[in-house]
């Protein structure tokens, strides 16, 4: 056994194989793979392993569809069977929600050029006659679904990374994982130490025992999950091919053939937990005892749509543990507190994702990013907010919900709340309706219920859309007040701020107290990493904002460069709150408040000032992200329910109230402005979202060699502001919410990224990339998966000059 690797892979599960194979195919040979027990022990051997290519995520469908194609070129390249079946998958729609479903995955199927299509029911019952395809409105046919052997599929990695001189051993249990000075790790066995560069939790059902050696602990929960398998079937026995399995998913069942029967899954509402206390280190290929009446109803709608399922005897039923997540994707990525420590934990849908998680892993260790952006992934979406009791409970949801639809801006309530405020509850007594951000409970909108949980059940125009309306008028008429609380704060204090800040960001810090700037930050690739607010607050004292659900994953890039000595970075997230007042009469509202005068001529755009607001100190940004004339409020967390007291009070007087996140939504796509996390992402180089032009490259920053070079070549797209037509989205009731695509004549040419009704301009408005396609051109975007007309935009709808904001 090796004493020394570039990376140690612990798990020995088709992720943990797909990774050490990924590594060695981009030149890494000095691998190992640790495994506890033999290959596969744990969750991948009893996996159903069915394997389909779309996902609501386009990220996601990329990195399924490539792991689709890799298992072929995979047995060619090891002479190990995957055991590949891709007879088809037939896609049911029994309601609105899941045809719009559907049809949008269509659209975004032909726009990757994917083989997903729409089949008639004699089509359909030509491919599949045994399902009753009664009462189905819509039929889908990915034509590449199937299966695959779960270890024919590990042992096929395996063979790879061998051959490409990684190294495995099995039955060889992890004992310790020891960070050394200098970032390496000594990796203890029972079977001898390992010093290696980097080492990677793929550990399946063991995660959170393994991240606990280093002293991390990962937001999981495994359960116990069932399917069967019937007695072989005579109407499929006498087939001269195999049947396409079924993705019934309003039936919450899935189902395909296994050898001459046929194999039935569920996600009952009355599932198990197991090993809340720790997964047994003993555990490896055992099973649980058979409970088939827990999934009893699941059964009797598979027996409903496939009638020969109730006529057929059952041959063998497994009930075997999964590890869940808190929304049921993967823990995924380099562990923010810790160098060189990789997670990639709590993977439900392993075989339809493992090639591309092995190759995304490959990249990031190797590389330093992947070479998609992959936040819904990312272990720093979650804090140690995520603890035991949040984990379980949405666990619960995930699990006895897996099947439901995740409509553009739903809330679920499951485990929450986390994190509050202080005025979390007098917000809720004003009708609030609270929506979840890196845990933190924060308005979307004040509704004229108390209590109330969002109404989110569809890809239409929801309950919510004419409150959120009259918030945004009413800010654009006179003043909002927007909880801002869950942004991210820092401050930078110290001799060496100002040389520490302009070695991070791209743009110059501001050299005058009270100036403000923004700024980029670059990823490894030359793409946006971030996008900040920084100001100046005294000559050795800066406050930076930014992305709130972004915090742990910016801490990655702000660790890469050392702080001076004597120089400070700290966040100010928890213990800062904080308030954006907006509106043609937000400045006649605040003066009330303050003796400090808020005219431009004493107080311009892009300037702050520590002031007294209703007796509160705070630190006041002129600055909106409404677009409208507004300051940033900032204070501390003791003082918020002092200063909302005042600012409500204030706001009644000029007719202004408390407004929530969807309204800041659409008030910002009014004007065009992009979001980290939607359009500004590290795969969009800063010409293609319009921040070149904040990118000093005559300065060294973080990454500036690659932004550098991306800036020299022409942009790939382009990001731009449509309207779309009014009557078109009227007659569906519904409006771009994002990732929908974009065609012009007939060929795919982008997608949207953000999309809302700006009810102050009065249009149906999407925020989207584009290729070969300018201002004034007309486009089509796949509203619910059909055809909506778009124009692209030569400049914002509202107030395209700024002078509102600059009033």
């Amino acid at each position: 056994m090796r004493t020394h690797a570039q990376a140690v892979i612990i798990g020995g599960g088709v992720i943990g194989c797909s990774i050490l194979y990924h590594l060695t195919k981009l030149g890494w040979s000095d691998v190992m793979l640790l495994e506890r027990d033999e290959l596969t022990s744990g969750s991948t051997w009893h996996a159903a392993a069915n394997i389909h290519g779309l996902h609501d995520n386009n990220n996601i469908t990329r990195i399924q569809n490539y792991t689709m194609d890799l298992y072929n070129a995979l047995e060619e390249e090891t002479g190990q069977s995957c055991g590949v079946f891709q007879p088809g998958s037939l896609y049911l729609a029994q309601t609105e929600a899941r045809e719009h479903q559907l049809r949008l995955q269509a659209a975004k199927a032909k726009y990757y050029g994917l083989p997903f299509r729409e089949v008639d029911r004699a089509e359909a019952e030509a491919l599949h006659p045994l399902v009753d395809y009664d009462g189905i409105r819509c039929i889908m046919f990915e034509e590449n679904g199937g299966n695959v052997d779960p270890s024919g599929v590990t042992n096929a990695y395996a063979a790879g990374a061998r051959q490409n001189g990684a190294e495995i051993v099995r039955f060889c249990p992890v004992t310790g994982t020891e960070q050394q000075p200098d970032g390496s790790w000594i990796v203890r066995t029972e079977k001898g130490d390992i010093h290696t560069q980097w080492v990677v939790n793929a550990a399946g059902l063991w995660g959170r025992e393994v991240a606990a050696l280093a002293g991390i602990t990962l937001p999981l929960q495994p359960t116990e999950h069932q399917y069967f398998v019937t007695e072989t079937i005579a109407e499929i026995d006498g087939l001269d091919r195999r049947l396409p399995s079924v993705a019934d998913r309003d039936g919450e069942y899935y189902l395909r053939q296994e050898g001459k029967g046929l194999l039935v899954g569920a996600y009952e509402k009355d599932m198990v937990f197991w090993a809340e206390d720790g997964t047994p280190q003993g555990f490896g290929h055992e099973l649980f005892a058979d409970d088939l009446e827990r999934i009893e109803d699941n059964m009797m709608r598979a027996i409903d749509r496939v009638p020969v399922i109730g006529t057929s005897g059952i041959k063998r039923v497994i009930n075997g543990p999964m590890i869940w997540t808190p929304d049921s994707n993967v823990l995924f990525g380099p562990v923010p507190e810790l160098r060189n420590y990789f997670c990639c934990n709590g993977i439900i849908p392993g075989f339809s994702q493992s090639g591309g998680m092995g190759l995304l892993a490959a990249d990031w260790i190797v590389t330093g990013e992947t070479r998609y952006d992959m936040f819904a992934w990312d272990v720093a979406r979650f804090g140690d907010w995520a603890d035991k009791a949040f984990t379980k409970a949405r666990v619960g949801d995930q699990y006895a919900n897996r099947f439901k639809i995740h409509f553009p801006n739903e809330e679920r309530s499951a485990g929450r709340p986390a994190r509050v405020r202080p005025i979390y509850e007098t917000q809720r007594d004003m009708g609030a309706v609270f929506g979840l951000n890196y845990g933190w409970e924060h308005p979307l909108y004040f509704g004229d219920e108390i209590g109330a949980e969002d109404q989110t059940h569809g890809f239409t125009r929801q309950p919510w859309w004419d409150v959120v309306g009259r918030e945004c008028t009413m800010l654009r008429d006179t003043a909002g007040i927007i909880d801002i609380s869950n942004f991210a704060k820092y401050t930078c204090k110290g001799a060496g701020a100002e040389a520490w800040l302009n070695s991070l960001f791209a743009n110059n810090m501001p050299r005058a107290v009270g100036r403000s700037c923004l700024t980029p930050l670059i990823g490894k690739r030359g793409g946006i990493a971030g996008d900040f607010t920084v100001t100046r607050l005294a000559e050795d004292e800066f406050w930076i904002i930014g992305s709130g659900m972004a915090e742990r994953y910016h801490q990655r890039f702000f660790n890469e460069i050392p702080l001076p000595e004597g120089t400070t970075f700290e966040s100010h997230t928890n213990d800062m709150c904080g308030f954006n007042v907006a509106g043609p009469k937000s400045r006649e509202m605040l003066q009330r408040l303050t003796n400090t005068s808020l005219e431009t001529s004493d107080f311009p755009f892009m300037r702050s000032k520590w002031i007294e607001l209703g007796g509160v100190r705070c630190l006041a940004l002129r600055v909106s992200f409404t677009g409208d004339l507004g300051w940033e409020l900032h204070c501390a967390e003791a003082d918020q329910p002092a200063l909302f007291e005042a600012l409500i009070a204030a706001g009644k007087d000029v007719g202004a109230g408390p407004v929530g996140s969807r309204a800041l939504m659409s008030l910002r796509v009014e004007k065009g402005y992009g979001s980290w996390g939607r359009e500004y992402s590290p795969e969009y180089w800063p010409q293609e979202v319009g921040l070149d032009r904040l990118c000093k490259v005559e300065k060294e920053f973080l990454n500036r060699d690659a932004a550098l070079e991306n800036m020299g070549i022409p942009a790939r797209e382009e990001l731009v502001l449509l309207e779309l037509d009014g009557a078109q989205t009227d007659a569906s009731n519904a409006d771009a919410t994002g990732g929908e695509p974009i065609f012009k004549d007939g060929k795919g040419i982008g997608r949207v990224t953000s999309g809302a009704y700006g009810y102050t301009v009065g249009k149906s408005l999407a925020l989207g990339y584009v290729k070969g396609a300018s201002a004034g051109d007309v486009v089509d975007v796949m509203v619910l998966g059909a055809p909506h007309k778009a124009t692209i935009l030569a400049e914002p709808p509202f107030d395209p000059k700024g002078q509102r904001l600059r009033a």
